[in-house]
C-alpha cells in the first residue's frame, strides 16, 4: 500500500567539512539536475571548509526556484566529492524504508519543480526555505515495489547511455574519415590534381529563416510542422523535435521554407552563435537562424562536416573579439579546400550509414526517455 509521507521524516542534513584537505575534486550543481566538475577559480581559496559529499547522498540549491521553474537537486553517484558550503546537503536516514534512487526519481518530475516552485514564491527572492522542502510529501510504496520500479528506471537510463556513447563514437568516426580526407597531409601549397582552394558560399547556399505573427491562432494553433529554433539544438547531430509546431497557413505567412531532412541550421546570432544542429526531420526555421544546403543537394553529411570545420576556424579567428553574429559575408569572406565532385559524392555516401545510425539511436533515445517520463508520472499515483 503506498502513502503520502513527510519528506523531513526520511531525511536528514549533511554538513561534513573537508577539515583535513583529503578531498580536492569539487564539483558543482546544474538547474538540470546534475553534478558537473566545478569550473570556479579557487586559486587561495581555502577548501576546508567545503563540504564533503560522499555516495547517495543529495546536494540541492534552494535559491529563485519560482525564478528559475526547477528546483536543482541530485543524488551523487561516486564516492566522494566537494562542494561549495553554500549547499544544503542531506541523505536518507532509512535506506530500508526509501531508496535514494526512488527518492531521486521523485525529484526528476516536472510536478516536483512545480510544486517546489509554488511553496518558494512567498520566499525571499523566490527561494524555497529548508522547512518548506521538508514539509513537502511524497509516495512510498514497499521496498519491493520501489526495488521494481528503479530497476525499470534504471533500465532505461542505461540502454540511453550507451546509445549515448554509440552515437559519439559514430559522430568521431564521421569527423575522422572527414579530417582524413579532406584536412589532414593535404598541403595547400602543393594540392593534388583537381584540387584548388574556393570560397565556402561554392558549395553551400545559406538560406534564411523567419517567424510569422505569434499573435495569429491560424499561424500556429495545432500547428504539427516542427518550427526549429536555437534552444531545439541537441547535444548530437541531429534536432528531432521542437518547442513550437506552426501551420501550413503559418509557413505561407512567413520567409521560412520547408527545409529537408539532413539540412544544417546553424544560430546566426545570440549567446548560441555558431551552434549547429541537422534537421532530423522536414522542419521550418526562424529567423536567428541560417539553413545551409550543398549546391548539389544530394551531399548533405559532407556540408554538415563542411560546416563543423567553418565553424570552428570563424569561432578561432574570433578570439578575444565578440562573437555574436554570423552574417552572410563572414561565409562569402570564408576560403576553402574544393575537393574534385568525385571525392565528395564517395565521402557522402560513405557516411551516409553513419549518419543513419546515428539518427536512429537518437529517436530510440527519445522514445526512451518517452518511457522514463510515463515511469516518473506513474510513481506520483496513489497505487504504484
Amino acid at each position: 500500500m503506498t502513502t503520502y509521507q513527510r519528506l523531513g521524516d526520511h531525511i536528514r542534513e549533511v554538513n561534513v567539512r573537508n577539515r583535513e584537505l583529503k578531498v580536492t575534486k569539487l564539483v558543482g550543481l546544474t538547474i538540470d539536475k546534475a553534478f558537473i566538475p566545478s569550473v570556479a577559480n579557487v586559486i587561495g581559496t581555502d577548501l576546508s571548509n567545503y563540504k564533503v559529499i560522499q555516495k547517495e547522498q543529495f546536494a540541492c540549491s534552494l535559491m529563485q526556484v519560482s525564478r528559475d521553474g526547477k528546483m536543482p537537486v541530485a543524488m551523487f553517484g561516486e564516492d566522494e566529492a566537494i562542494m561549495s558550503p553554500a549547499y544544503p546537503m542531506f541523505e536518507v536516514i532509512d535506506k530500508m524504508a526509501l531508496m535514494p534512487q526512488y527518492l531521486m526519481m521523485w525529484f526528476s518530475r516536472s510536478e516536483f519543480d512545480r510544486e517546489a516552485s509554488y511553496y518558494a514564491v512567498g520566499g525571499v527572492r523566490g527561494s524555497l526555505t529548508w522547512e518548506d522542502f521538508c514539509n513537502m510529501r511524497l509516495p512510498i510504496p514497499s521496498i519491493t515495489r520501489q526495488r521494481e520500479i528503479v530497476s525499470e528506471y534504471e533500465t532505461l537510463t542505461n540502454r540511453i547511455r550507451l546509445n549515448n556513447q554509440m552515437i559519439q563514437h559514430l559522430e568521431a568516426t564521421a569527423q575522422a574519415l572527414y579530417r582524413k580526407t579532406f584536412v589532414d597531409n593535404i598541403d595547400k601549397e602543393n594540392l593534388p590534381k583537381g584540387w584548388r582552394m574556393g570560397k565556402f558560399t561554392e558549395i553551400v547556399r545559406i538560406c534564411g529563416g523567419g517567424t510569422p505573427s505569434t499573435d495569429e491562432a491560424n499561424y500556429w494553433q495545432n500547428g504539427v510542422i516542427p518550427f526549429y529554433s536555437p534552444g531545439d539544438k541537441t547535444n548530437s547531430y541531429y534536432s528531432l523535435r521542437t518547442e513550437k509546431h506552426i501551420t501550413e497557413d503559418g509557413l505561407a505567412h512567413c520567409s521560412s521554407k520547408l527545409y529537408p531532412q539532413n539540412t544544417s541550421f546553424v544560430t546566426a546570432r545570440g549567446a548560441t552563435t555558431g551552434g549547429l544542429a541537422m534537421a532530423g526531420c522536414e522542419m521550418a526555421m526562424n529567423q536567428t537562424c541560417y539553413a545551409l544546403i550543398g549546391k548539389d543537394a544530394s551531399i548533405p553529411f559532407y556540408v554538415h562536416q563542411l560546416v563543423i570545420e567553418t565553424m570552428a576556424s570563424l569561432k578561432k579567428e574570433a578570439v578575444g573579439a565578440t562573437f555574436e553574429a554570423l552574417v552572410t559575408k563572414d561565409f562569402d569572406n570564408t576560403e576553402i579546400l574544393i575537393a574534385p565532385k568525385e571525392k565528395v559524392m564517395a565521402y557522402n555516401e560513405e557516411v551516409a550509414i553513419v549518419y543513419h545510425h546515428i539518427l536512429l539511436k537518437q529517436q530510440e533515445n527519445e522514445k526512451l526517455a518517452e518511457l522514463q517520463s510515463l515511469l516518473l508520472a506513474k510513481i506520483g499515483q496513489s497505487k504504484c
